[in-house]
């Protein structure tokens, strides 16, 4: 258990900078043990605690086959667990389901649209199965469509829309009944990178009017640019959560990034830099590029820097540039799952 963990009396954990929430009641999420297994004894979710508070977009990441899916499909009530306590706003999940059904949504990786009807019969549709009268239902349907950009296109077909389109239009879907949380699973899979902007454009406009959204992914740049908070899945388990910054913290303070003036002098630089900062120097592929990874915290990181800096000028080494650079989430999730459970492509995209 993480040493800043800690048990409210109900049984739910709760960390520092969350305390205070779960406790009010302002938790839109809390969960402890939670355990789901499949048949053949694979257990998709094993042992998850976590404490999702109101506001903003909490990241859950993790390759295909991490139990992502399988959490958010608990939380929504579409799968009982098997063992474990979950609460979204304070109402259980399994013996209070209605009470949570009407105040969440859920956006699975597929768009859940009827492809015969234009954009805003969904919608429409939509709103009338939820309670609307038929002029209420018309006028969610038409702020939805003005909000996501799909006003022109809302009379077309949703079998003549893009990707992306469609999956602007899936997460308007969601948001017909005005859910408090509002679950995506996957929302830019397969996305091209204008649609998958489009999205994120989205998702960011839903919590600036108050919803609380729980995002997960698998692109590591959609949780660094979406979540104020990130959960690091991996076969079936929380292998870690927290802030970005705190995330990125974990696995050390970064990076110092030396191009040189001259060539010929990257071997001297190297021993220089490898006496200073007490890490190995790594030479690049460009012949005057240099790289050094730190530990430690950030402000060690920036004291360490500029005594490198000032090592090299020392040397009578000539610099072009110098830098200072902070882990990427790439680097956090690899420190994390370094024992081959994951890779990272190019793209940014975690694989199994």
């Amino acid at each position: 258990m993480d040493p800043r963990e800690r048990w409210n009396p109900d049984g739910f954990p709760t960390r520092e900078g969350v305390v205070a929430v779960a406790r009010s009641g302002d938790a839109a999420v809390e969960v402890a043990g939670l355990v789901k297994v499949f048949g053949g004894g694979v257990r998709a979710v094993d042992g998850v605690d976590l404490v999702v508070p109101t506001g903003g977009v909490y990241g859950v990441l993790g390759p295909n086959g991490a139990g992502k899916t399988t959490f958010i499909r608990i939380l929504g009530t579409l799968l009982r667990p098997d063992g474990g306590r979950v609460r979204v706003f304070g109402r259980d999940v399994v013996s209070d389901a209605e009470g949570v059904r009407a105040r969440v949504s859920l956006t699975g990786q597929f768009a859940s649209l009827d492809e015969e009807l234009t954009g805003q019969e969904n919608l429409v549709l939509l709103g009338r199965l939820l309670g609307y009268g038929r002029r209420g239902a018309r006028e969610r349907a038409a702020g939805l469509l003005e909000g996501f950009g799909l006003t022109e296109a809302g009379g077309r077909q949703v079998k003549s829309y893009s990707g992306g389109m469609r999956r602007r239009l899936d997460i308007a879907a969601s948001l017909v009944s005005r859910p408090d949380l509002l679950f995506l699973d996957e929302p830019t899979t397969g996305l091209d990178p204008r649609s998958r902007n489009q999205v994120w454009e989205m998702v960011r406009g839903v919590v600036a009017q108050g919803t609380t959204v729980l995002l997960t992914t698998q692109y590591l740049d959609e949780a660094d640019r979406l979540a104020s908070r990130i959960a690091v899945f991996d076969r079936g388990r929380v292998i870690a959560e927290g802030t970005k910054a705190e995330l990125k913290a974990s696995v050390g303070a970064g990076s110092v990034q030396v191009r040189l003036e001259d060539p010929d002098c990257r071997e001297k630089a190297e021993r220089v830099l490898s006496g200073c900062l007490g890490a190995a120097a790594q030479p690049e592929d460009d012949p005057v590029a240099l790289t050094v990874r730190l530990g430690g915290g950030g402000t060690d990181a920036a004291e360490q820097a500029a005594r490198a800096l000032a090592e090299l000028a020392r040397a009578g080494i000539g610099v072009e540039s110098f830098a200072l650079g902070q882990p990427s989430l790439d680097e956090v999730f690899l420190a994390l799952t370094d024992d081959g459970s994951g890779t990272v492509r190019k793209n940014g995209e975690v694989a199994a």
